[in-house]
């Protein structure tokens, strides 16, 4: 029997001792007054804040921008530098949130110079993933929840024999993704290339979104499917950005 055997599961007196001995440190805990742990408590929060202030502002949101062809005011990020691979151009709009830490990655093979623009007021979150081999277009006020993945191309051949032989895909094989005005993408969604997503549409949480989807609904599934139809939109009376909002995509139209 080995010594950890022994020691684990030994009746004996001694291996119950060290036992006890194992249980009574591994469940040790002290005392927390709230007069104490409460200052402690706040002197840590504000030494970290503080500490995430810095790093965003002076190292992280000026590095990101060196990406960037061109970003508008106000761009903002997290205090993780966001994964950038690959030549293409960021454009970037006014009062954007790239939050988290998000990879993009450009294919140069399938054009001279893949894009990614990103409109006003809209928020990228944690982890999402970009794979732009020719555009990949995301309009105002759009909300792309954590995780969520937007490809304009497959990255390999889809004939199993061309795949095999190690051809690079096609420059046809890549189609831009087109999302409107005001969507908002759940968690860990995917929208496949050559997608266009109409304003003011859902997309579901872990949805995979391979066609068109029309403007004002709601999809869900693999594949995603309208499941319901949504309202148009009304602007309240106290809400000028609403206001501009539908000014700009009744123009657009």
């Amino acid at each position: 029997m080995s010594l950890y055997k022994y020691l684990a599961t030994s009746p004996d007196p001694l291996p119950r001792l060290v036992r006890s001995l194992r249980r009574g440190v591994r469940e040790f805990t002290l005392p927390a007054p709230r007069a104490l742990v409460r200052p402690a408590l706040w002197g840590f929060l504000t030494l970290r804040e503080g500490w995430h202030y810095v790093r965003r502002v002076l190292i992280v949101e000026p590095l990101f921008k060196g990406y960037c062809t061109r970003f508008g005011q106000r761009v903002r990020t997290g205090i993780f530098l966001h994964s950038v691979e690959g030549k293409g151009d960021i454009v970037l709009g006014d009062d954007v949130l790239v939050d988290g830490k998000c990879t993009f990655v450009f294919d140069g093979r399938y054009g001279e110079q893949p894009m990614l623009e990103i409109g006003d007021h809209t928020v990228i979150s944690h982890q999402c993933r970009f794979l732009i081999g020719r555009r990949v277009t995301i309009g105002r006020h759009c909300l792309i929840a954590s995780t969520s993945s937007l490809f304009d191309t497959d990255g390999y051949r889809t004939d199993p024999v061309e795949r095999l032989g190690g051809l690079p895909p096609g420059v046809d094989e890549a189609q831009p993704i087109v999302v409107e005005d005001n969507v908002w993408i759940g968690t860990g969604a995917f929208i496949l290339k050559g997608v266009r997503i109409g304003t003011g549409s859902v997309v579901a949480a872990g949805s995979v979104v391979t066609k068109d989807v029309p403007p004002n609904v709601i999809v869900a599934g693999n594949p995603a499917r309208v499941v319901k139809q949504l309202a148009e939109p009304r602007p309240p009376c106290n809400a000028p950005e609403m206001v501009s909002l539908l000014e700009h995509q009744t123009a657009s139209s």
